[in-house]
Order: C-alpha cells, then sequence, then structure tokens
C-alpha cells in the first residue's frame, strides 16, 4: 500500500471554494441587476427612436404623412401606455389618425419590465416630416423598479420631428 493521496479535492477544499463563489456571487448579483435594469431601457428607448424615425422618413416618402401610437397588438391604436407596444404607420388619408385599412409599417411589443407614461399616445407627421401636434411631445422610459438608479430616459421630438433623449433620475 502506497502512503501517496490520490488525485482530487477534499470535502473541505470543495466547500471552501463554494464558499468563496457564494460570497462573490452575493456581492456581484445587485451591480449585475442594475445593468440589466439599464440595458432593458436602452433597448426600449433606441427601439422606440428607431421607430419614430421610420415614421417620419414614411411620412416624408408617402407625402400623406405617417405616426407612431401606442398599441397592444398592432392592429389599432389601443395602447394605454407606450410600455404595451407601439405600431408605426402609414396616413394614407394625411388625417393624423390611424384608420382601418391603412399600412402598418411596424410594430415593436412593449417590455412588462419597463414603465412607460402614457401621455402623447399617438405621435403623427405630416408629409414634410414635422409633426401634426403643436404641443410639445415627449415620452418618459424607465424600468419598473429602479433601484435608485438614475435610469430614467426621455424621448423628446420637436417641432420640426427630430428626436432627443435626455437622462434622469427616476422620480
Amino acid at each position: 500500500m502506497s502512503g501517496k493521496r490520490g488525485a482530487g479535492f477534499s470535502l473541505v477544499e470543495l466547500m471552501i471554494t463554494l464558499v468563496v463563489l457564494a460570497i462573490l456571487a452575493a456581492v456581484a448579483f445587485p451591480n449585475f441587476q442594475g445593468v440589466m435594469r439599464s440595458n432593458q431601457v436602452a433597448t426600449t428607448t433606441n427601439e422606440l427612436l428607431a421607430s419614430l424615425s421610420l415614421a417620419r422618413a414614411e411620412a416624408i416618402k408617402s407625402a400623406r404623412g405617417a405616426g407612431v401610437c401606442a398599441s397592444t397588438a398592432g392592429a389599432a391604436c389601443d395602447g394605454a401606455s407606450w410600455g404595451d407596444g407601439w405600431m408605426v404607420w402609414t396616413d394614407a388619408n394625411g388625417n393624423g389618425a390611424f384608420d382601418a385599412g391603412e399600412a402598418v409599417v411596424r410594430v415593436s411589443p412593449g417590455s412588462p419590465k419597463v414603465v412607460a407614461d402614457d401621455a402623447d399616445l399617438v405621435i403623427a407627421f405630416d408629409s414634410r416630416g414635422r409633426r401634426r401636434s403643436q404641443a410639445a411631445q415627449a415620452i418618459a422610459l424607465q424600468p419598473a423598479d429602479c433601484g435608485g438608479q438614475a435610469l430614467l430616459r426621455t424621448v423628446s421630438i420637436n417641432q420640426t420631428g427630430q428626436t432627443k433623449v435626455a437622462k434622469g433620475a427616476c422620480p
């Protein structure tokens, strides 16, 4: 019988390794949640910006206008909030509202982890790419749980149809 020890880990070494991993996970998990919330808001904001840009381009291309509205299923402007999702449509009759029979260009689903305000649920553009509404229009997006971080994103659409994003603290 030889006095050599077999290759591998002892139970004590394995337990110490697991304790160290548990401590590292406990320290890293809250930071990881913050990164996930930030990425969710950034993704939703970028998707909304792309939809607004597409609507403006479609408005100029169609010579009648186009728009973006909150929508739950992409068949009507029936969303109660931008968090429900939205759709981009071409305004065939140029009235600034989605009507039956008008073409839906893009549908974007909402994110249950991102909360959006319920103001200005329709943003319409005329044939020159300008906003139809005379009132200022903005959409505020934030994670459902801000976690004490400054994750509020406000998308403002000026009168000429250009968009701007401002970062801020969650209310």
